[in-house]
């Protein structure tokens, strides 16, 4: 099951958006201290750099996802996640809006 609300979090008001627009999202910081992001990716094939480890997870829409050094392409579904190593990258396909919350660390 997908996460519907983010209880107690202090939400940027100013978006970050990367490629061309074809990636916007909000970052978060919880009440604990923790990271996250929300977003969406529109219709594209990008490649994203981690620095910290980071777990994708489905809200809405889906993806593909190749993780560095994988050979395989896998796809995330709504209430579904993938996890992808810091310092590390991953290439996502997605043909429709895919929603999704980045949890940091």
């Amino acid at each position: 099951m997908s996460t519907t609300h983010i209880q107690s979090a202090s939400i940027a008001t100013q978006a970050s958006v990367y490629f061309d627009g074809k990636c916007v999202s909000h970052s978060l910081t919880m009440a604990d201290g923790s990271k996250k992001s929300v977003g969406v990716v529109l219709a594209a094939e990008l490649t994203f750099g981690t620095a910290a480890p980071e777990v994708m997870e489905c809200v809405a829409g889906s993806c593909e996802y190749l993780l560095a050094g994988a050979s395989a392409w896998a796809s995330c579904q709504p209430g579904q996640r993938f996890s992808v190593p810091g310092d590390s990258s991953f290439q996502i396909r997605v043909a429709e809006a895919f929603h999704y919350i980045c949890h940091y660390g």
